[in-house]
C-alpha cells in the first residue's frame, strides 16, 4: 500500500510538472509589457497580504515575531518590486548595431523553489517575483512543518497573476512535501533555487540539475575601539532579535576590543541583553546544540522561552542571552550558527586578534556568508581596509545590521535586496552575491562581424626632395621651440663630419648641440641605455637621428629610456596579437623631447615607422612596436644619400620592396597603405637597378629611392609586415647577413607560400574575409607588366621578375650562394624555425604558418628550390 501511494504521489507530481512546463512554455511568449504588467500585479497581491501570510506563518511553525514577519513580506514584495519594475528581462535587452552585437534573455524554465520553516512565506513571496520577472515558471517544495502558509503565500501571487494575464500554472506547489518528491522535482526542473539547511542545499547540488543554493550564516561583528559604542550596540540588539533572529545574516558572535569591552557589555546590559552566568551558560550550550546540530526546538524562541527550556529564568523583556566565551572553534557551542536571540561574546586584546578571531568564526561556520564590523570611517580606514581584504565573506558590512544589511537595500542602496544570499566557492555556493533576475536567465549573445577600426599614423611632418635640409631643421626651433638637440649618428657620419650638416644649422639658429655616436650596426640595448645617460645629463628638448636604420632605431629606444627610466624593457618587447590591446601598454612619448629622423640610406623607412629593431643583452633581436615611438619630423633629403655604397644600396633598396610586397598583401592592409606600396613597388623595380648601377652619378635614381623607401615605410607602418620579415630577422641574427639580404633571399619561398588558394591556415583579422594573397601578388605582377595564363603562371612570373631584380643588382637567389654553410644552417634549423614563428611580424602575415612549414621554407630558400 505505501509503495502504490508513493508510486501515485510521484505520477501525480510528474503530471504537475508537465501542466507547469506548458504553462512556461506560454509564459516565454510573453512580452515585456505582459510581463511587467503581471509583475506589478503579483507585487501588490503579495503586499496587501502580508498580514494574513505572516499570521499564518507564526501560528504553524511557533517560530518567529509576527510583526517582524510582516516586515519580510513587505520587504519581499515591495523591495523586490521596485528593484526589478524597470529591468528588461525579455527579448532583446543590449544592443549596439554599430557593433553587431546585442544580448537576448531567455527564461531558464522550470525552477525548483525550496522553501526553509525559518522564512516560508517572505521566501515564496521573492522566489515567485523573480520567477513572474523572469518568464519563468516554479514549483515549491515547501517545508513539511510550514507548508500551509508558504502554499497560501504562493496562491496568493498565481491568483493575482494569473488574473493579470498569467497562464494558470506558472506557478504550483507540492501539496504534501516529502523527501522523495523534493528529490523528484530537483531531478526534474530546470534549475533548483535552493533556501534550506546544509542538507536540503547539498541535495539540490546534487540532483545533477543547477543549483542556486546558499551557505550558512555565521556572521562574526568586530567592535574596533574607535567604534560609537551605542551605534554598535543597538545595531546589533535591532538586527540579532529580528524576527528572533532566524535570518541568516543575522550576527551570531560579537568580538570586542578589550579598550571598549566593557563600555559595550555595559551597554548591552542596559539595552536589555542579558549575561550568563557559568552555569547558566553551561546550560544553554546544552541546550541550543544538540549532536553538534542546533536544536529546532530554539530556532525563533523568545530568550526567556530559551532560558525556560534550559533550566532557569530570565526576565520576560529580556532582549539577547550573551555568554561571555573565548574559543572560536566548533567545540564552543555558542560559536555555531544560532537562529535564535543567542549570541556569543569575544574580548580581543586588539584589533589584529580581532581578526583572527573573526576569520576562525567565518571559516568554521559561516565560509563566505556574511561580516561585520564598527568603527569609525574616518579613524580607522586601515582597519576597515583590513578586514574586507582578510575576511571571507560575500558580504562585508560597516557600522550596518547585519541582518538587514545582508539582505539589502537597507541600509546601502546598491546591494540588491534578496532572501537568498550567495555564498561563493567559499560557502559551496555557485553565486556570491546577492541572487536575483540574471542568477534566473539565460542570455544569448548575438555578435556579428565586423571589422575593426583602422588607423593611418606617420609623423606629422614629413619634408622631402633634394636640399630640403636645411630649412626643415629650422622648424626644430620655430615650430618646436627646441634648444638643445643631440644628435645620434655612427661613428662614419661623426667622423667624417657629415654630422656637422647638422649641427652646424642647428647652431646657427641658437640651438645647443650635443652628439652621440657611439651607434653600432645593429645597435644594442646597452648602447641605447648609454646615450638615454647622455640624455639625462644634457636634458635635450629634442632628438635628431641621423643615419641609415641603426641610428634611428638606436634613437627611438634612448628617446624611450629617457623618457622613461623606469620601463622595464622585457615588458615592452612583449610580442601581441593586436597593437592596441597588448597587455603592457606603451608609456607616453615626447613630454620631454621631440624625434626627428633623417636618414641616410633608402630602406628600411624607420623615419616614418612605429619599429625599432634592438639586440637585447642576451644577444636576442628584438622587433619593438608601438605608435608611441613614431617620430614627430622626418626629413628626406636624398643629397644625404648621394654616397651610399653598392652593398648597402642593394640591401636597403630590396628591404624597401619587401616593405611594400609584404605590406600590400598584410591582413592589416588597406586602401590608405595599399595606394603607398604598389607606389613604392614600381619606383623601386623602375630606379634600384639605376641607383645601384650609377650610384652618386643618377641623382634621379637617389630621389626616387629615397622617396620610394620612405613611402614604403608609410606603408608597413600601417599595414605591417610578414613571415619575410619573421624568417629573415632570423636568419640575420643566426648567421650574421644584412637585414636586406636576409629578406631578398626569403621572400620567393614567402610569395608562394602565401600564394596558396587553400592555405593550411588562414590568419586571424576581422576584415580579413578570406584568402587575398593569390589576387593581391596578381595586382602586383600586373602592375610590373608580367602576365600568365593563369594566376599560378602570373605569381611565378612575377617571382622571376622580382629575381631578375635581385641579379641586376648581385644579389644571390639562396641562402647557400650567401655563403652559410650547410652544416651551420641546418644546425640552427630548428631552433631558428620556432624563433621565427614566434617573430612579432609572424601575426600578420595573410597565411599563418605552422613551425614545420617555416622549416621547409628555409630549407626551399637554402638550396633554391621551387615547389
Amino acid at each position: 500500500m505505501e509503495e502504490e501511494r508513493l508510486l501515485e504521489e510521484s505520477e501525480k507530481l510528474s503530471e504537475l510538472i508537465k501542466r507547469v512546463r506548458e504553462a512556461q512554455k506560454e509564459y516565454s511568449t510573453y512580452s515585456q509589457e505582459q510581463v511587467d504588467a503581471i509583475f506589478r500585479a503579483a507585487a501588490i497581491a503579495a503586499n496587501k497580504a502580508r498580514i494574513p501570510l505572516a499570521k499564518e506563518a507564526v501560528e504553524e511553525t511557533g517560530m518567529g515575531i509576527l510583526e517582524d514577519k510582516v516586515i519580510k513580506n513587505h520587504f519581499a514584495a515591495e523591495y523586490i518590486y521596485n528593484a526589478y519594475k524597470d529591468a528588461k528581462t525579455c527579448g532583446v535587452i543590449e544592443e549596439d548595431e554599430s557593433s553587431g552585437y546585442e544580448v537576448i534573455a531567455e527564461p531558464i524554465g522550470v525552477l525548483a523553489g525550496i522553501v526553509p520553516t525559518t522564512n516560508p512565506t517572505a521566501t515564496a513571496i521573492f522566489k515567485s517575483l523573480l520567477a513572474l520577472k523572469t518568464r519563468n515558471a516554479i514549483i515549491f517544495s515547501p517545508h513539511p512543518r510550514a507548508k500551509k502558509c508558504t502554499i497560501d503565500a504562493a496562491k496568493t501571487v498565481l491568483e493575482a497573476a494569473v488574473k493579470a494575464g498569467a497562464p494558470e500554472n506558472i506557478i504550483a506547489w507540492i501539496e504534501e512535501p516529502s523527501i522523495q518528491l523534493s528529490s523528484q522535482l530537483m531531478k526534474s526542473c530546470d534549475c533548483i533555487l535552493a533556501t534550506g539547511g546544509p542538507g536540503m542545499v547539498s541535495s539540490a547540488y546534487s540532483s545533477g540539475k543547477p543549483a542556486i543554493g546558499v551557505g550558512a550564516g555565521n556572521a562574526p561583528v568586530i567592535i574596533d575601539a574607535t567604534a560609537d559604542v551605542r551605534l554598535a550596540v543597538n545595531s546589533v540588539i535591532h538586527s540579532k532579535t529580528f524576527d528572533n533572529g532566524m535570518i541568516c545574516a543575522s550576527e551570531q558572535s560579537v568580538i570586542a576590543l578589550k579598550d571598549v569591552y566593557d563600555k559595550v557589555k555595559k551597554e548591552f546590559a542596559v539595552r536589555g541583553g542579558y549575561f550568563l552566568n557559568r552555569d547558566e551558560l553551561n546550560k544553554i550550550r546544552s541546550t541550543i546544540l544538540i549532536n553538534g546540530s542546533t536544536n529546532a526546538k530554539v530556532v525563533g524562541k523568545r530568550p526567556f522561552e530559551i532560558a525556560k527550556m534550559a533550566g532557569f529564568e530570565v526576565p520576560n523583556e529580556t532582549k539577547l542571552l550573551i555568554g561571555e566565551v573565548e574559543k572560536c572553534d566548533l567545540s564552543e557551542a555558542l560559536a555555531h550558527e544560532k537562529l535564535c536571540p543567542v549570541l556569543a561574546m569575544y574580548k580581543a586584546e586588539d584589533f589584529s586578534t580581532a581578526l583572527d578571531m573573526a576569520e576562525t568564526l567565518v571559516k568554521e561556520g559561516g565560509y563566505g556568508h556574511t561580516a561585520d564590523l564598527y568603527a569609525s570611517e574616518t579613524l580607522s580606514k586601515d582597519h576597515i581596509r583590513e578586514f574586507s581584504l582578510r575576511m571571507k565573506a560575500c558580504r562585508l558590512l560597516i557600522n550596518t545590521p547585519s541582518s538587514f544589511g545582508g539582505i539589502g537595500d537597507l541600509y546601502n542602496f546598491r546591494i540588491k535586496p534578496s532572501l537568498t544570499l550567495g555564498c561563493g566557492s567559499w560557502g559551496g555556493n555557485s553565486v556570491s552575491e546577492n541572487v536575483g533576475i540574471k542568477h534566473l536567465l539565460n542570455f544569448k549573445t548575438v555578435a556579428k562581424r565586423r571589422q575593426n577600426m583602422l588607423w593611418f599614423k606617420v609623423p606629422s611632418k614629413i619634408y622631402f626632395k633634394p636640399g630640403c635640409l636645411e630649412e626643415a631643421l629650422k622648424e626644430i626651433k620655430t615650430v618646436y621651440n627646441c634648444k638643445r638637440v643631440l644628435v645620434v649618428t655612427d661613428k662614419f657620419l661623426y667622423e667624417s663630419g657629415f654630422s656637422k650638416r647638422v649641427t652646424s644649422v642647428l647652431e646657427a639658429e641658437g640651438i645647443q648641440t650635443e652628439v652621440f655616436s657611439d651607434v653600432q650596426s645593429d645597435p644594442s640595448l646597452a648602447c641605447a641605455k648609454e646615450g638615454a645617460n647622455v640624455c639625462k645629463f644634457f636634458e635635450p628638448d629634442c632628438i635628431v637621428a641621423l643615419g641609415g636604420g641603426s641610428p634611428m632605431d638606436a634613437a627611438k629606444i634612448m628617446w624611450l629610456i629617457y623618457e622613461h627610466p623606469e620601463v622595464d624593457f622585457s615588458d615592452l618587447a612583449m610580442d601581441f596579437m593586436d597593437i592596441r590591446k597588448r597587455i603592457v601598454a606603451f608609456p607616453q612619448l615626447g613630454q620631454k623631447a621631440k624625434l626627428v629622423c633623417i636618414p641616410t640610406t633608402a630602406g628600411t623607412g624607420s623615419e616614418v615607422t612605429p619599429f625599432a629593431v634592438i639586440t637585447g643583452d642576451d644577444g636576442t633581436k628584438y622587433p619593438i612596436t608601438d605608435y608611441e615611438l613614431l617620430p614627430n619630423m622626418a626629413i628626406v633629403d636624398s643629397d644625404l644619400m648621394r654616397d651610399i655604397p653598392k652593398g648597402l644600396t642593394r640591401a636597403s633598396g630590396i628591404d624597401a620592396l619587401t616593405h611594400c610586397v609584404e605590406a600590400y598583401v598584410s591582413m592589416y592592409a588597406t586602401p590608405f597603405s595599399d595606394a603607398l606600396a604598389l607606389e613604392g613597388i614600381k619606383e623601386i623595380f623602375t630606379y634600384l637597378p639605376r641607383a645601384y648601377k650609377n650610384l652618386g652619378n643618377d641623382l634621379e635614381a637617389r630621389e626616387h629611392m629615397a622617396h620610394a623607401a620612405t613611402i614604403a615605410g608609410m606603408a608597413f607602418a600601417n599595414a605591417f609586415l610578414g613571415i619575410d620579415h619573421s624568417c629573415g630577422h632570423k636568419l640575420g641574427a643566426y648567421h650574421h647577413l644584412p637585414h636586406g639580404v636576409c629578406v631578398s633571399l626569403m621572400l620567393d619561398e614567402v610569395i608562394r607560400f602565401n600564394a596558396a588558394k587553400v592555405p593550411a591556415k588562414m590568419g586571424t583579422f576581422s576584415q580579413y574575409e578570406y584568402p587575398k594573397a593569390v589576387e593581391k601578388y596578381v595586382q602586383i605582377a600586373s602592375l610590373l607588366g608580367v602576365k600568365g595564363k593563369s594566376d599560378e603562371e602570373s605569381i611565378e612570373n612575377l617571382i622571376s621578375k622580382i629575381d631578375e631584380l635581385k641579379q641586376s643588382i648581385d644579389l644571390p637567389l639562396s641562402i647557400k650562394d650567401a655563403g652559410v654553410k650547410e652544416e651551420d644552417f641546418l644546425a640552427s634549423l630548428d631552433e631558428m624555425s620556432e624563433a621565427a614563428f614566434n617573430d612579432q611580424c609572424t601575426g600578420t602575415n595573410p597565411r599563418y604558418p605552422l613551425i614545420s612549414e617555416i622549416k621547409e621554407l628555409y630549407l626551399k630558400a637554402y638550396y633554391g628550390k621551387k615547389n
